[in-house]
C-alpha cells in the first residue's frame, strides 16, 4: 500500500513543478505586452514630425515674396505696370506703385511715407531730396542712397492738340503767337509739377509771362502730366504741353517737339531710398530697368533709356 501513495505523491509534485514552468513561461507575452504599452511613449520622432508640420506656416511666413514700394512719376504709370508685372513673374518679387507728380511724391516721402524707389521726372525733386543735390536741396534733406542714384531715362516736352486740331495749331512759335494775342486755351502742368517747370522754360524761351497769361484767361493747369493730358484727350482745350509718352499712350496728336534749347533735358533720375524695407531687392530691380527686356517696354511709348 505504501508504494501506490508514494508513487501518487510523486506524481502531484511532478505537476505541481510543470504547472510553475508553464507559470514562468506565460511571463514572457506580459513583457511584450509591456513593450508595446511603452511604445507610444518613446515615439518621439512621429511626435516631431507632427510639431515639425505645425510650424510649416511660420516657415512659409517667413518665406513670403519682398514687396517693393515704388514711387514713379505719372508719365511712367503704363511702362512700370508692365515692367513690374514682367519682373513679378520672373522673381516673384511683388510691387505697390503709387503714380503722381514728381513734387507731391516729393513731399510724401518727405512727410514720412513707406518707399524703396523714388523715379522723378526731373532732377529736381531728386535734387531736394539727395543731401548730395547741391544748391536745390534747400532744407538739408537726406532720403537718397547717392551710391544708387542713376539718370534712367530721357523724354520730350510736345505739344499735343485733340483729334482733328480744331484750332490749327502747328508748332510752338504759332502757339506763342496766339498765347500772345489771347487766341487759344492751353493746359499746362502746376508750377510744382516738372512738365509745368518745363512749360514755364519754354514761355521763357519766347519772352512770354505766364502770370499775364494766366491773368488773360488763356491758361488751364493740371496737378500732374496725366490731368494735362485728358484735358487735350476730351479737348476742353486747344492744345497742351506734355510728354511724348504720355501723348503716345492717350493717342493724342502731336505738332512739335521742344528743343534741348528751349526747357533742357527730360531726365529722369531714378535711386533707392535710404529709408527703403528691402534695399538689396530694390537696386536690384533698379538693374533690372536698364536690362533689354526693360529698355523695350521704355521704348516702345518713347522714352530713351540712358546708358
Amino acid at each position: 500500500m505504501r508504494k501506490p501513495i508514494a508513487l501518487l505523491l510523486s506524481l502531484a509534485l511532478l505537476l505541481g513543478l510543470c504547472a510553475g514552468c508553464a507559470s514562468q513561461t506565460t511571463e514572457a507575452p506580459a513583457d511584450d505586452a509591456g513593450t508595446a504599452d511603452t511604445a507610444p511613449e518613446t515615439a518621439e520622432p512621429a511626435d516631431t514630425a507632427e510639431t515639425g508640420t505645425a510650424t510649416e506656416p511660420e516657415t512659409e511666413t517667413a518665406a513670403d515674396p519682398v514687396e517693393l514700394i515704388v514711387f514713379a512719376a505719372a508719365s511712367m504709370q503704363e511702362t512700370m505696370d508692365e515692367i513690374t508685372a514682367m519682373y513679378t513673374a520672373e522673381t516673384g518679387v511683388q510691387f505697390v506703385c503709387t503714380y503722381d507728380s514728381s513734387g507731391t511724391l516729393k513731399t510724401q516721402i518727405e512727410n514720412g511715407a513707406d518707399c524703396d524707389i523714388f523715379i522723378s521726372a526731373a532732377p529736381k525733386q531728386m535734387n531736394q531730396l539727395d543731401i548730395e543735390g547741391g544748391e536745390e536741396n534747400t532744407d538739408g534733406l537726406d532720403f537718397v542712397d547717392h551710391a544708387t542714384r542713376r539718370d534712367l531715362l530721357e523724354n520730350k516736352v510736345v505739344l499735343a492738340v485733340p483729334e482733328g486740331n480744331p484750332k490749327g495749331i502747328e508748332s510752338y512759335d504759332q502757339l506763342a503767337e496766339l498765347l500772345a494775342a489771347g487766341d487759344v486755351l492751353l493746359a499746362m502742368g502746376n508750377e510744382d509739377v516738372p512738365v509745368g517747370q518745363y512749360t514755364q522754360k519754354i514761355f521763357a524761351c519766347y519772352g512770354l509771362d505766364e502770370a499775364e497769361l494766366a491773368a488773360s484767361g488763356v491758361l488751364t493747369y493740371g496737378s500732374n502730366v496725366k490731368e494735362v493730358t485728358t484735358q487735350v484727350a476730351e479737348a476742353t482745350v486747344d492744345c497742351g504741353i506734355i510728354y511724348a509718352t504720355d501723348a503716345f499712350s492717350d493717342g493724342l496728336t502731336v505738332v512739335d517737339e521742344a528743343t534741348a534749347e528751349m526747357c533742357g533735358q527730360v531726365i529722369y533720375p531714378a535711386a533707392v531710398l535710404n529709408i527703403a524695407q528691402h534695399p538689396d531687392e530694390a537696386a536690384a530691380f533698379l538693374d533690372y530697368l536698364r536690362t533689354d527686356a526693360a529698355a523695350a517696354v521704355f521704348e516702345s511709348v518713347g522714352f530713351t533709356v540712358l546708358p
